[in-house]
């Protein structure tokens, strides 16, 4: 290993492949998941500046059978971006490739590297005009490539489509080291296999993400946003409809909040003052992007509630009157996660339902979880408007976290989990398998796309050394 740990230092230089050999070196910020769920040990930390070093890389760790982990900002909920315990892996961190290497404003694309923090796309596209419109939580740290490895989802997949729909083409390092130029920024192209979007949810198992083209759009004139009280999930179901209807493409967010989880948010930041959560069981946080004016966009937005108000499927709402006001209420929605954590350890999921049958799927889930485990508390929140839930299960009030995850956590899982499958959805809507799920799939995957997926992986990655245990079984 000490040849191999040589030749990497000749490729990205001694200050760039960190080892525990060093005692002033912590690699913790590399080896331990976002969640804290896992920490392994690493051989060494790569940290490659160009295409070119990448692929060295690669073609180094092939010739000595040493397995690589593909890390970008390492936000990921699934265990997918750090490494085993054995101390024989090498993380391979993107963070120095973050250039923005282009942007053609005629095309509406913007060439990054994978290392690129996507809150600086944002804000790069902006400058020039225009919209980057994928958002999530994690905006300021998580990377392209790990967006573009997960196929990340965000707040705005309702307008605009998961990480997947926003990219033209790719640059890959593949297993054998060898680099996939694919750049193009074509919209239209059929020459053959769409091996953008063999990469993309890939989670750096068949190849490594070094560079992206990925689309950009007009700037909004306004965004406007409203916060609305519903009395049931089924309402929140109607309202989406009448969204849809009454603001047609402009309707870019659509995100509901049950009532359990909002309290959570006003018990540990009360500061945040969270709107009309105690006079209905669920709430919604709709966002309406407008190419005219802010006169237009608050007219559909009037024009919404009270329809929704006639349908009996709102109670109450409130439209932001400014921008501060706009993110506040975003911030009340992006707290939820941290209010979950500040009131101790949880189960989580991330699960996709066909919209229609999301109040069947809550109504019956819940009993379920409540007849198995008495005083549950359930965190569900999440993007409706694509079908996207983050239904989370809480420790009774005053039960050990911990015991609770222990004893609980496999049970809860599969109880989930088969109601899932039995309404027709999936058991990872946009945090990606990574490990944690891996042993999922085998009970929930069809088995001919099991056995498709793993013929391709055979294929692109035959010695397995391209984040090897992660998503495949």
């Amino acid at each position: 290993m000490n040849t191999l740990i040589s030749t990497l230092r000749g490729i990205c230089g001694d200050a760039h492949v960190l080892t525990h050999d060093d005692p002033t070196t912590d690699l913790s910020a590399w080896e331990q998941d976002w969640r804290k769920r896992s920490r392994g040990q690493a051989l060494a930390v790569v940290r490659p500046a160009s295409t070119a070093e990448v692929a060295a890389v690669v073609k180094a760790c092939a010739a000595a059978s040493t397995s690589i982990v593909p890390q970008g900002g390492n936000t990921g909920l699934v265990v997918g971006s750090v490494p085993d315990d054995t101390g024989t892996q090498i993380v391979l961190s993107m963070t120095r490739m973050n250039a923005v290497r282009a942007i053609d404003k005629d095309n509406l694309t913007m060439t990054v590297e994978a290392g690129c923090v996507l809150q600086n796309l944002q804000d790069a596209a902006e400058k020039e005009g225009l919209l980057f419109p994928l958002s999530l939580a994690a905006e300021g740290s998580c990377t392209i490539g790990g967006n573009l490895g997960t196929n990340a989802g965000g707040t705005q997949v309702v307008r605009y489509g998961n990480t997947r729909d926003l990219c033209l083409g790719l640059e890959v390092v593949t297993a054998s080291g060898e680099v996939w130029h694919g750049l193009t920024g074509l919209r239209k192209d059929n020459t053959g296999y769409d091996l953008r979007h063999l990469m993309i949810g890939s989670e750096g198992t068949l190849g490594i993400i070094t560079a992206a083209a990925m689309k950009l759009y007009p700037l909004p004139a306004v965004q406007l946003t409203a916060w609305a009280a519903v009395p049931s999930m089924a309402a929140a179901v109607q309202l989406l409809g009448l969204a849809h209807q009454k603001l047609g493409p402009g309707l870019t967010g659509f995100e509901v909040m049950g009532q359990f989880a909002l309290g959570l948010v006003d018990k540990h930041y009360p500061q945040l003052r969270v709107p009309l959560f105690k006079e209905a069981p669920w709430c919604v946080l709709l966002e309406n992007s407008d190419s005219e004016s802010e006169t237009h966009a608050r007219g559909q937005f009037e024009a919404l509630l009270e329809a929704a108000m006639e349908a009996g499927c709102v109670s109450d709402a409130v439209v932001a009157e400014n921008i501060g006001q706009a993110r506040g209420l975003w911030h009340i929605r992006e707290s939820i996660p941290l209010a979950q954590a500040e009131e101790g350890l949880n189960i989580k999921h991330d699960i996709s339902i066909p919209v229609s049958r999301i109040p069947a799927f809550v109504q019956e889930t819940d009993a379920l979880l409540l007849q198995h485990i008495p005083g549950v508390r359930l965190v569900n929140f999440g993007h409706l408007g694509d079908g996207n839930l983050h239904y989370n299960v809480q420790a009774p009030q005053g039960a050990d976290g911990k015991a609770f995850l222990r004893d609980w956590e496999e049970r809860v899982n599969t109880l989930v989990f088969d109601q899932v499958a039995r309404f027709n959805g999936s058991i990872s809507a946009e945090h990606g398998v990574g490990e944690l799920k891996a042993g999922k799939l085998p009970h929930y995957k069809d088995a001919t796309a099991l056995a498709m997926m793993h013929a391709i992986k055979r294929a692109l990655d035959p010695q397995n050394i391209l984040n090897p245990r992660k998503v495949l079984p």
